[in-house]
């Protein structure tokens, strides 16, 4: 199936216009599928860096969490950016740029080469995330959002499986140094960017071609029912109507014409405003905070566990990581898609509902893995659910976010969640590491992981928004 290159768009079938969704969202998975190649494979490098670099894991946390932070600016700015000239070329660079980076980091030899190539890394991978989420926005109406960003998020969640499993190879099967961590898997996101540029198209403008009716009906409804909600929050907060809430939802984009196209001339300082006036932002921020600092917590410390930690026990064996390579992060992209899916089919695209179902059990899940005796099958049972209901709820979240920015500014919006996200992250992966230090217990990563869940769902009761609804 090609797109259309004469330069003039033309109408197509709903049939072809199916296929030219999935086309570009498998194309957007294909390359974030490998994209954590470039970030979560830390956690496997950090016993050779401790004995090699001589830090402690307080320090490697920190580090850690510098990735997290300049990955949380990076949001920041790049979801601006990504509005303004195109997811697609905005991921290509950013996994072109990692893969260097990540080399980069593999050259240090000491705490501040170490902890400056791994933060500029994180700049460059929020290069994919919100530019990913942007394409699939431009494609995808409102109504399979749940399911086109529960398949998005279960790339994601692979991306967590491949970084795993290229770093177990790379360590107890080719019995290579860390360094090499950082060398071998980015290599498939290298290829994963180059095969999204060729393959992904922008949005329906820039395939030339003319989306069917609906499409652009679905996008137009909630467009406005975005636009209402700002009259009226603009109403409760002056008490009048200002220039802006005048038009009671009306806009200057011609009849027919996907709002996307009516972003295009808007500035980036009302973008930001636009986004940050909106409370349910903030929420939805704080909320995937708690939500990430668990998911980044397991990702980068479960490794550490298990890699001097018995089964069943609390200390000093060795366990080979490779069954929680599977069952962590496969957990997670199962649990993706299946929270995807039932916000759209079960609750009607209501997203607050099923993250607070998934994060309750979250935390239950993680407890259970801190408390009980678990053996290796029913440890990797455990682990897998842990994965499944801590990383689920992702997939709503990003849904959830686009529903209430509308999607004209999605990227923006996307990105300053994301921000929240990593911001929250960020700050946790140190303690859990002086936690870790102070305490020489690694197993205290769990009930962290189960409070950061409890918090999370706590603030998502807060958010109560209503799919197709401005207010």
């Amino acid at each position: 199936m090609t797109v259309n290159d004469s330069g003039i768009a033309h109408p197509v079938t709903d049939t072809k216009f199916r296929g030219l969704q999935w086309r570009m969202l498998l194309a957007t998975m294909f390359c974030y599928a490998f994209f954590y190649t470039g970030r979560q494979t830390f956690g496997f490098a950090i016993p050779g860096i401790e004995a090699e670099l001589g830090l402690s894991k307080e320090v490697l946390g920190a580090i850690s969490g510098l990735l997290l932070w300049t990955y949380a600016i990076g949001q920041m700015i790049n979801g601006n950016i990504v509005d303004k000239i195109g997811g697609r070329r905005v991921m290509t660079a950013g996994s072109v740029l990692s893969t260097i980076l990540n080399w980069a980091t593999s050259f240090a030899v000491g705490p501040f080469t170490l902890g400056a190539a791994w933060a500029a890394n994180g700049y460059a991978q929020a290069m994919g995330w919100t530019a990913g989420g942007r394409v699939i926005s431009n494609w995808w109406p409102p109504s399979e959002r749940g399911r086109s960003f529960g398949f998005y998020t279960f790339a994601g969640g692979v991306a967590s499986v491949v970084a795993y499993l290229t770093s177990t190879v790379v360590v107890d099967v080719l019995h290579l140094d860390w360094e090499w961590i950082f060398r071998v898997p980015v290599l498939l996101m290298f290829v994963g960017g180059i095969v999204f540029f060729l393959v992904a198209r922008e949005s329906p403008a820039s395939a030339k071609i003319v989306p069917p009716e609906h499409f652009v009906e679905e996008l137009a409804v909630e467009h406005d029912a975005v636009t209402r909600g700002r009259v009226t929050r603009s109403r409760s907060a002056t008490g009048r109507v200002t220039r802006d809430t005048a038009t009671e939802g009306k806009t200057d984009r011609p009849e027919g014409e996907p709002p996307e196209q009516s972003s295009l001339s808007e500035s980036s300082l009302s973008r930001y405003i636009r986004v940050l006036s909106n409370p349910r932002i903030w929420s939805t921020g704080i909320a995937i905070g708690f939500l990430n600092a668990a998911r980044y917590g397991l990702l980068t410390w479960v490794p550490v566990y298990f890699l001097t930690t018995t089964v069943g026990g609390r200390g000093g064996g060795s366990v080979n990581p490779i069954w929680t390579s599977v069952a962590l992060p496969t957990g997670m992209a199962v649990g993706a898609l299946v929270n995807g899916e039932i916000s759209d089919r079960l609750f009607g695209s209501r997203r607050d509902l099923p993250i607070v179902v998934f994060t309750g059990i979250g935390a239950i899940a993680a407890i259970t893995m801190y408390a009980a005796p678990l053996g290796l099958t029913a440890g990797m049972m455990v682990l897998f659910l842990t994965g499944f209901f801590v990383y689920g709820p992702q997939s709503s979240f990003w849904a959830l976010t686009v529903d209430i920015s509308g999607m004209e500014i999605a990227g923006t919006a996307i990105g300053v969640v994301n921000f929240f996200a990593y911001l929250f992250a960020g700050a946790v992966s140190p303690i859990i590491g002086y936690v870790m230090d102070v305490t020489g217990q690694t197993a205290y990563i769990f009930p962290i992981v189960a409070g950061c869940c409890v918090l999370s769902a706590a603030v998502t009761l807060t958010i109560r928004h209503r799919p197709q609804s401005g207010v």
